[in-house]
């Protein structure tokens, strides 16, 4: 497997749940990076200084000998020869493979702003991405309290990073080219009461004006000819998938590697999982679509499931940032003239509260939820499980309505598949199961499954369903 990151930990983990003792399938994991894999979700609260770097990782160095995997850590893929079913490594080594997969992740995009990148066409002085853990660790040492720091991009992961930057004492500025943060994700009322709300958190926004040049030492000249001072400049533009290994082995490639129902490429003896690869159904940039597809190819690959096919995930996307809890899920801009579509909005931007409900046919096709955590919780649960809303949907607006026809369900009474933590896709189910291996508390858990680790919305879930253990195991010894 070529990468090792999010995708390709997952990967392995889930084919040796199938195949503990590597009977079935002997696999070797090649990691460009020199770390063990962490969940880059979580990097935005170490650059806030709530979270240790060791806290993102998602195994040990170790894990490999201990599950009969060949990791290789700092060793990259950079060609396949797909005749003689070989791949070459960075240091001249080559690799044989019965079945290839592509997890090679995306980097960051650079916009193509003057001044972003040298002469060599690297980065310049005093700019950073913000992709990796090595990239938090530049971004810490360089943005002191005090420091002013410009951020290009005013997406998920730039306010998470321009949030993170405030909270360590940085003045922060985001330069943002569309009219409303978060465009992609949010409708314009939405966008309009997240900056009211990043404003009152000390950030300063410039929307709606591109970035005209960079000045080391200087900042950013903007093309209105306003100037945004800063001593660092982080560029947080979006991703692009990797594909260049794909693209020089004549596999298929649009946006990214292109795979059918069965993960495979092009090649019949290759596949592609993650951010690196393009499935209709699949949205790039979540983990989500990634720990499903490592599901179903790791059926595949087992032959646990010759059958497995993967159909596309339903996605929430969560805003990991502190102080501001925002989710966004499925179609959110209905044409206004769309008569199966129910849309139900609240706006009270005092309070950087915003909501916005899109009922189709009776279910839940689409939320925007600013400032309003139990409506959140609620209305994913909804969306993810498929049910019918109710008919007062103000109450499901407003957090009040929950998912059963016969009354309100506790954290504890929801279905083993149902999403309890969206930002690090843990279910109940795995939260039941880490309790009966010995996680016997919320601290551990925690721990043991990560959740409540990322936006921290999911802790009155994991707190109930950790309370229905708990009393569960105590009427057991009556």
């Amino acid at each position: 497997m070529a990468g090792y990151g999010m995708a390709g930990a997952r990967l392995a983990e889930e084919i040796r749940r199938r195949d503990p003792a590597g009977d079935r399938v002997r696999l070797t994991v090649l990691g460009a990076e020199r770390h063990p894999p962490y969940n880059r979700v979580l990097l935005p609260g170490v650059l806030a200084g709530s979270l240790p770097a060791h806290g993102t990782r998602l195994q040990d160095a170790d894990w490999g000998a201990e599950h009969a995997v060949d990791v290789r850590l700092g060793r990259a893929v950079v060609a396949i020869d797909r005749t003689g079913r070989r791949v070459r490594l960075d240091d001249s080594a080559t690799l044989r493979y019965d079945a290839l997969v592509l997890a090679t992740g995306a980097r960051a995009r650079v916009p193509e702003t003057d001044g972003l990148l040298d002469g060599g066409g690297e980065l310049a002085p005093g700019v950073v991405t913000f992709r990796t853990v090595d990239d938090c660790e530049r971004i810490v040492s360089a943005a002191r309290s005090g420091a002013q720091v410009a951020v290009l991009g005013g997406g998920p992961l730039g306010l998470e990073t321009a949030r993170g930057l405030a909270a360590r004492g940085s003045r922060v500025t985001v330069v943002h080219p569309a009219g409303h943060l978060m465009e992609r994700q949010l409708d314009r009322g939405a966008g309009q009461v997240l900056a009211s709300t990043l404003r009152r958190l000390g950030i300063e926004l410039r929307l709606g004006v591109p970035a005209g040049r960079y000045l080391p030492g200087d900042g950013l000249k903007l093309e209105d000819g306003g100037h945004v001072p800063a001593q660092l400049l982080v560029v947080s533009a979006g991703v692009l998938p990797e594909t260049g290994l794909a693209t020089a082995a004549g596999l298929a490639v649009g946006r990214g590697v292109l795979v059918d129902s069965a993960l495979r490429t092009s090649d019949a003896n290759i596949y592609a999982i993650g951010d690196c690869a393009q499935h209709p159904g699949a949205v790039s940039g979540l983990v989500q679509p990634a720990w499903d597809q490592a599901e179903v190819l790791a059926d595949l690959l087992t032959g646990a499931d010759p059958a497995a096919s993967y159909r596309g995930t339903r996605t929430v996307m969560r805003l990991k940032a502190r102080d501001v809890d925002l989710a966004a899920l499925g179609e959110v801009r209905p044409a206004v003239d769309d008569p199966g579509a129910e849309v139900l909005c609240l706006t009270d931007p005092a309070r950087g509260r915003y909501a916005k409900l899109v009922v189709r046919a009776g279910l839940v096709a689409g939320a925007i939820v600013l400032g309003l955590p139990d409506a959140a919780a609620t209305i994913a649960q909804f969306y993810d499980r498929g049910l019918p809303v109710p008919g007062d949907r103000l109450a499901l607006l407003l957090g009040r309505a929950m998912p059963s026809s016969t009354g309100p369900v506790a954290p504890a009474d929801l279905p083993p598949c149902a999403v309890v933590c969206w930002c690090n896709s843990v279910t109940k189910a795995q939260l039941v199961a880490a309790w009966r291996r010995g996680a016997a508390g919320v601290a551990e858990l925690t721990t043991a499954t990560r959740a409540t680790t990322g936006c921290g919305g999911c802790r009155h879930a994991v707190v109930g369903i950790a309370e229905s253990l708990s009393k569960q195991e105590r009427n057991r010894f009556r």
